[in-house]
């Protein structure tokens, strides 16, 4: 007697969101997750470096028919990502996107992105967080359906959306965007999207979030330290501009913060060692369009705060690194003559 064939995978969510240690990417994520409750949901999290591997990794088997891929506050570059979503909505799963970035905004602009979305906003108006928050809670008017699970996430979404967009108007917006941070500084870490996941109306932080929070604060004093100590400052010629760079271990964004009420028309770039990559960062009063910027490095994001990982930089700084090795060797007051044990 032949075994019977496998039953058919229930269709599914997955979400694939900036993160996990961007409050607006994790917060994204979550508001699918309240409004799905139910149906199995699951969430994936990658920074701009590595989204086109994540969204190819997620195959036709994995995502049955009816299923649905929701891809908030990060967009692809590639055009083999665009296709490969192009082929899983053949497959009949729904894919929607959400995203705020100027870059996402400019590939929608140049027609560079064919795939045959069921719904999606990109927009400037709000952050990733709050534009799905607004989206499903249109849908849920319209339907006439009540989730109380879901409109209880009405005030983190608005704490996103506050200190994303660097408005900081609403009381513990950055502080919550340290706290996921930190619980995100693990980049297959989900705790933070757990957290949020089950937090209260109040946005009342659990043991785990206080723990975190106070290790975020003790990382920046370090981080500033470091900063300090490798500041470094250049005016742009042909330009009012100043240009501010330092190396930093983790939170560019308060260090900035912190440089940016001591200055003007300042562009700061901090070669962060916990990121692993550059960020740029600048406050109001000055109009250069980082997002243009980081861009031209391959990377992207919005005009105040954004982020690249230049190859150049890299090789820049293996360069100089055996330079001034190479210089100090040869003036070491002895070589090592003891053999190594056999």
């Amino acid at each position: 007697m032949s075994a019977a064939p496998p039953s058919p995978l229930p269709p599914c969510v997955h979400i694939v969101s900036h993160g996990p240690y961007c409050l607006d990417g994790v917060a994204a994520a979550v508001s699918v997750a309240r409004y799905r409750a139910g149906t199995p949901v699951i969430p994936h999290f990658s920074g701009n470096g590595h989204i086109n591997e994540m969204l190819r990794s997620i195959h036709t088997d994995a995502a049955p028919p009816d299923s649905e891929l929701w891809i908030t506050d990060i967009s692809w570059t590639e055009k083999e990502t665009d296709d490969h979503l192009c082929q899983l909505a053949d497959h009949g799963v729904k894919i929607y996107w959400f995203d705020h970035h100027r870059t996402g905004l400019a590939r929608v602009n140049r027609g560079d992105i064919h795939v045959p979305f069921s719904d999606s906003v990109v927009s400037e108006e709000y952050s990733a967080a709050r534009l799905v928050y607004n989206y499903l809670t249109k849908q849920l008017t319209q339907a006439g359906q009540h989730n109380p699970a879901f409109t209880d996430f009405a005030h983190v979404a608005a704490l996103a959306d506050d200190t994303d967009r660097w408005i900081h108007a609403i009381p513990g917006s950055r502080e919550l965007a340290l706290t996921v941070r930190t619980m995100g500084a693990d980049r297959a870490s989900l705790d933070g999207y757990k957290e949020l996941l089950g937090i209260d109306a109040q946005a009342t932080y659990t043991p785990a979030m206080k723990t975190a929070y106070k290790k975020a604060v003790q990382e920046i004093q370090s981080s500033l330290e470091l900063a300090e100590k490798s500041r470094m400052s250049m005016r742009i010629a042909g330009t009012p501009y100043t240009l501010v760079s330092a190396v930093c271990d983790g939170h560019p964004s308060e260090i900035g913060d912190a440089w940016g009420k001591q200055t003007t028309q300042t562009v700061f770039a901090f070669y962060d060692l916990a990121g692993e990559g550059l960020s740029l960062r600048r406050y109001p009063d000055c109009p250069v369009d980082l997002s243009q910027l980081a861009y031209t490095f391959g990377g992207g994001g919005h005009p105040a705060p954004a982020g690249c990982r230049p190859l150049e930089l890299y090789q820049r700084f293996a360069q100089q690194t055996a330079q001034l090795l190479g210089a100090a060797i040869p003036n070491l007051g002895g070589q090592d003559t003891k053999k190594p044990a056999t």
